[in-house]
């Protein structure tokens, strides 16, 4: 799980370099295959997502549209659409960490509870849990005070000042259709009501939590104070000229 997201930035990380670096006289021509790919991974990833009961697969697939969104930045084709990326990677890799690692916790053993039913009532059973879980969820759908906020902020900001207005509420209208999936979480943690052969969770390992809190607590530092962050991808995406 971890090894999975953290390969996630670093390839994209390569992407980025190639593309912005030594295919950059060639813009003209993969500017439109990059603007077509983001457009299509947004709308596969969610509505892929959309059809999903199992919550691992709903995660793994919204993966898919979160791509998409780093691909904006890409097809923005600036400083500015660089560092935006950056960000968002960041944010992206510390809020899915502490999904899944909430839901492999919750799944228990053999992967048995692991469809969004099993969520029911989590809230009362587990509340510390429920209300970090509900932190990613939050940060995934893009909501106020957290890093997928000012991730997709950053992003979008890029795609307009690039003029790819389409691109942008293209990029909007994926995200109100991947917040509907999301929701379905926190409905089913904080007002459904639990299965009356529920088992007790056990206690998560020492390893577990640390990475649960520390990433919990890196989603809402990167929505509450961005500007360390945002600075040093700023510097960093300099080097792409």
């Amino acid at each position: 799980m971890a090894k999975a997201a953290a390969f996630g930035p670093a390839a994209f990380a390569i992407f980025f370099r190639v593309f912005m670096t030594s295919f950059r006289p060639m813009i003209d021509h993969w500017l439109p295959l990059v603007f077509g790919c983001a457009i299509a991974t947004m709308i596969i990833g969610n509505f892929a997502a959309l059809l999903q009961t199992n919550v691992k697969r709903l995660l793994g697939y919204s993966s898919i549209a979160h791509a998409g969104y780093v691909m904006v930045a890409l097809t923005a084709a600036s400083q500015v659409g660089v560092a935006a990326a950056m960000f968002y990677l960041v944010s992206y890799a510390l809020m899915n960490i502490g999904a899944f690692a909430v839901i492999s916790h919750v799944a228990s053993r053999n992967e048995r509870y692991v469809k969004l039913e099993d969520l029911a009532g989590l809230g009362r059973r587990e509340p510390a849990t429920a209300a970090l879980l509900a932190i990613f969820v939050f940060s995934l759908i893009g909501v106020p005070l957290t890093g997928g906020f000012f991730g997709k902020f950053y992003v979008f900001e890029a795609a307009l000042n690039s003029h790819l207005v389409w691109l942008t509420v293209i990029g909007l209208i994926n995200s109100a259709i991947a917040a509907y999936y999301y929701l379905k979480i926190i409905v089913a943690i904080y007002m459904q009501e639990p299965a009356a052969a529920t088992e007790q969770l056990p206690h998560p390992t020492a390893s577990l939590r640390i990475a649960i809190w520390a990433s919990a607590l890196g989603t809402l530092v990167l929505g509450i104070y961005p500007s360390a962050l945002l600075s040093f991808a700023s510097f960093s995406a300099r080097q792409f000229r």
